[in-house]
């Protein structure tokens, strides 16, 4: 028998990968708190799609994984990343990739640290969705891009393999050149946007349009790249700048909205991650430093 496909955090993204994955027949297992997994047990999972209608699965869940995986995808939140992986038995990924979706730069050792050695860099590009409870979701864009590197850890093939199980709930996965690469290619555009939206509780597109606020934001992600560039990832701003162009006018990063509720926020995971790597390579980032301050990072 093949091995499944685990989820662990089944909120708006991982949610969404789920019931694709049940509905393409891949095995799949979502791994959560106690009291969500008791929920999607009874429930199962509702996505509200823009071109597709509602989907709805009802994929196992458990409270621990500990069975093997082909592949484990951790969609959590990084404030909660270190208590969820307690929920991870590390035999479960021994010998299948592990991919966090997470925002930021710095997620990848702490889960190194508790799984080992078997974890690739992943994104989720290109998609909004937001939860309305606790097993119904609700996508405002087309499904996402998934993004996936390793520098080491796991063989090409390797890679290929975990990607075709997303294809086959098809989802457009690429395979990358590196990890930071990977990486940073979504949180030098991601960093400026959360943290402007955050201040400012408006969407992307109204900031871009707006006179004051678009050459603050292209000057931010200007100096996201250079920060990158100090780090070893060549990224173009006018190619950043042209992928925010073409986001919906009303999309707003799920951190700005988390700041907005009060709720714990990926902020300094995106923002400050950028900001510790600018401070490391001695990297002036003023614009985006006073992003930050006033998200109430600095």
């Amino acid at each position: 028998m093949s091995r499944p496909v685990a989820v662990l955090g089944p909120g708006a993204v991982g949610a969404s990968l789920a019931v694709r994955l049940c509905l393409a027949g891949v095995k799949t297992l979502c791994v959560a708190r106690p009291e969500t997994a008791g929920v999607v047990a009874l429930a199962g999972l509702s996505v509200e799609t823009r071109d597709d209608g509602v989907l709805t699965a009802r994929p196992e869940v458990v409270e621990r994984l500990e069975r093997p995986v082909a592949l484990l995808l951790i969609t959590v939140k990084a404030p909660m990343l270190e208590e969820a992986l307690e929920r991870i038995d590390p035999a479960a990924v021994a010998e299948g990739v592990a991919l966090p979706l997470l925002n930021g730069l710095e997620h990848l050792e702490v889960v190194r640290r508790r799984l080992g050695a078997r974890v690739a860099a992943g994104t989720v590009s290109h998609f909004q969705a937001y939860r309305v409870g606790r097993v119904q979701v609700i996508e405002t864009t087309p499904p996402p891009l998934v993004t996936m590197a390793s520098d080491g850890d796991l063989t090409r093939r390797e890679l290929e393999a975990a990607a075709e199980l997303l294809r086959r709930a098809r989802l457009e996965v690429r395979v990358g050149q590196s990890e930071r690469r990977v990486l940073w290619h979504k949180v030098a555009r991601i960093a400026p946007l959360a943290a402007a939206t955050a201040i400012t509780g408006r969407p992307v597109g109204e900031l871009r349009a707006d006179p004051a606020w678009r050459p603050r934001l292209q000057a931010a992600i200007a100096e996201a790249c250079q920060v990158a560039e100090a780090d070893g990832v060549s990224l173009r701003p006018n190619g950043q700048w042209q992928i925010v162009e073409e986001m919906p006018v009303t999309l707003t990063p799920s951190a700005a909205r988390d700041f907005s509720a009060g709720r714990r926020t990926e902020l300094d995971a995106i923002v400050g991650s950028v900001l510790r790597v600018a401070e490391r390579c001695g990297v002036p980032c003023p614009v985006l430093g006073e992003l930050a301050a006033a998200a109430g990072l600095r």
